[in-house]
């Protein structure tokens, strides 16, 4: 069943989700189905694909977030950059619900389809904002996640100077991670994770996790 699927895998992860949380989990991807085709948001056919190909990725980023703020316990604020249908935004807001979780889109529609899915799902601890990051935005979260927007070294620069000194920026990488020659001064890979989804032919990915130092910047 999804739900256990979930629940059990965000306990692989160290990351305790209640019976709540994860019914919401599974409201939200029955609500990305509803409007899947209309709105072309995934090619997942069914509430267990989505568990396995989005929500797990978004478990994954809650878990790796909330071990950060044992030691970063005043870090509030995360956005998901290049947001989509809000796969991983919109999980985060459900497992992490003290914070404060923006979602990053450029197409409006898309937009449009998270509004209405945070509305439905009462998250009150989430905002949709129609950007697209380095066009004339400013922004200092926390946290920032980004699964789709393109290779991580030409993203790179972007994404942090959407972050707080201090900041960490989460990037989805697939099988083989794609890392950049030279990351500028002040700019730290801490982790490069490698998990695997809970599939019948597993699949490996990776979860690379930046810092930004004090005084950063992209040479």
């Amino acid at each position: 069943m999804p739900k256990k699927l979930l629940t059990d895998f965000a306990a692989a992860q160290g990351l305790v989700i209640s019976a709540r949380q994860a019914d919401d989990l599974l409201a939200y991807g029955q609500l990305v189905l509803h409007k899947k085709e209309l709105l072309n948001l995934t090619a997942a056919v069914s509430l267990s694909e989505i568990a396995v190909r989005h929500l797990c990725d978004g478990i994954v980023a809650a878990a790796q977030i909330a071990a950060l703020r044992t030691v970063r316990p005043n870090a509030s604020e995360a956005a998901d950059a290049g947001a989509g249908a809000g796969f991983i935004g919109i999980t985060l807001a459900i497992l992490l619900p003290d914070m404060r979780v923006t979602l990053l889109e450029s197409l409006e529609r898309r937009c449009a389809f998270m509004n209405w899915a945070v509305m439905q799902l009462g998250l009150h601890n989430c905002t949709v904002k129609n950007v697209r990051l380095g066009q004339g935005t400013h922004f200092a979260f926390d946290f920032l996640t980004e699964r789709a927007m393109g290779q991580l070294p030409d993203i790179l620069g972007i994404c942090t100077q959407a972050l707080k000194d201090g900041g960490f920026f989460l990037a989805f990488q697939g099988k083989e991670p794609q890392l950049p020659a030279a990351w500028g001064a002040g700019i730290v890979l801490q982790n490069l994770l490698e998990y695997t989804l809970p599939e019948d032919t597993p699949q490996k990915r990776h979860l690379a996790v930046i810092e930004k130092g004090e005084y950063a910047h992209i040479g």
